[in-house]
């Protein structure tokens, strides 16, 4: 049987389940405990899926744990995570990976010390719709990336969420609760960037909870939730970023990207699949044929159909790399550098000033379709 690195989640909330669920499907890992400050909630969790409950202190201890998985509140990622490195295990986080950059670099100081790796989520830009963008980039089909745009607009959490608070405070709104997901899929098709620029503001100071069972309470909003954001990267491109919960609709796509010989529509990056849709010079734009790709195919039922979810993946790349002894693809440089990203914008629109970047990393490997078989435990 081939090798498998033991799983121990910290953090028994809503998205644990998402990792539970797919964590089967891949090599390399075996989920074998789960841990939270609420013990109850451990042990909800253990039962629905037949793991072992553990206090975190004990979650950190077990001998049969090598990677641990950050599923706290993103207040708490610093801290969770600095405990798991120096119990010298590996570490894969939920994002944001940290709320400062001096975070990130302390835990990268912890991690080479003890010898341990660290990634972080998002891993949606492993899907096959965006790894087919890289593909079109890597092989030239739109020449060089000049400029872009992303979009990131709803009307916030509260209409949903059952406790939405934390969202409205500072370390939520929309840069860094969704900035992660278009930020790392950016980078991952560009590269680098080396300096931000943001206007922000809070349109509204007080929201109303509109989800049960606490409809009707009003919850203050102390963290900007309109951010409009220019990215200049290190290789010349420059994007605009915009992010809001103040927008009831919006006709913009999520991203799209303009190179000197074609343009490529992609879908929402916080997603796995979707459709990717290209232009070439002056001709039409055409939607493209999905690619053969395991991470586009439809997995999960959602509410509006069927859809593509490999969350997990990232964390079973990191997994084999450490047995291989290559690189992983949502590497602790990425998260640093997202975080660095995320945080200047923030600072920018405070400021009003240009902000450089503190960090900068390489664009991960592409996850073409053998590569992405092959971290799956039965190939689509």
């Amino acid at each position: 049987m081939a090798r498998k690195l033991g799983v121990g989640v910290v953090g028994c909330g809503n998205i644990s389940t998402t990792y539970f669920k797919h964590a089967p499907a891949f090599k390399g890992i075996e989920m074998r405990a789960c841990a939270d400050i609420k013990m109850d909630a451990a042990r909800a969790r253990a039962k629905e899926f037949k793991l072992r409950a553990e206090t975190v202190e004990g979650l950190l201890a077990s001998g049969d744990i090598d990677i641990v998985v950050n599923l706290t509140i993103p207040a708490v990622h610093y801290e969770v995570s600095r405990q798991a490195i120096d119990a010298g295990k590996h570490v894969y986080s939920e994002k944001p990976f940290v709320l400062a950059i001096k975070d990130g670099l302390d835990l990268k100081k912890r991690a080479e010390k003890k010898g341990v790796r660290i990634g972080s989520a998002p891993d949606t830009h492993l899907g096959g719709s965006h790894q087919l963008a890289r593909h079109l980039i890597d092989t030239g089909k739109l020449g060089r990336i000049t400029s872009g745009t992303c979009h990131v607009m709803s009307h916030g959490m509260e209409q949903w969420h059952p406790n939405p608070d934390f969202f409205f405070q500072p370390g939520g709104g929309p840069i860094l609760d969704l900035g992660p997901y278009y930020i790392a899929n950016l980078v991952q098709l560009i590269g680098p960037v080396a300096r931000v620029a943001a206007l922000s503001s809070i349109p509204a100071r007080e929201r109303t909870i509109s989800s049960k069972p606490r409809a009707g309470e009003k919850i203050p909003v102390t963290t900007p939730t309109t951010i409009l954001a220019l990215m200049e990267f290190e290789n010349g491109a420059v994007f605009t970023f915009n992010a809001s919960w103040d927008v009831w609709d919006s006709g913009h796509a999520p991203m799209e990207l303009y190179g000197e010989a074609g343009t490529i529509h992609m879908p929402d990056p916080n997603f796995f699949g979707g459709e990717l849709r290209y232009t070439k010079g002056e001709k039409p734009l055409k939607t493209l044929p999905k690619w053969d790709h395991p991470f586009s195919v439809p997995n999960e039922k959602h509410p509006e159909g069927m859809m593509a979810n490999y969350r997990t993946a990232g964390l079973a790349d990191m997994a084999l790399a450490i047995m291989q002894g290559r690189p992983h693809r949502c590497s602790l440089e990425l998260a640093n550098h997202v975080i660095d990203i995320m945080t200047g914008i923030l600072k920018s629109g405070e400021t009003r000033k240009f902000v450089e970047m503190q960090t900068t990393c390489e664009r991960p490997a592409p996850l073409g379709p053998a590569a992405a078989r092959g971290l799956l435990a039965n190939k689509q």
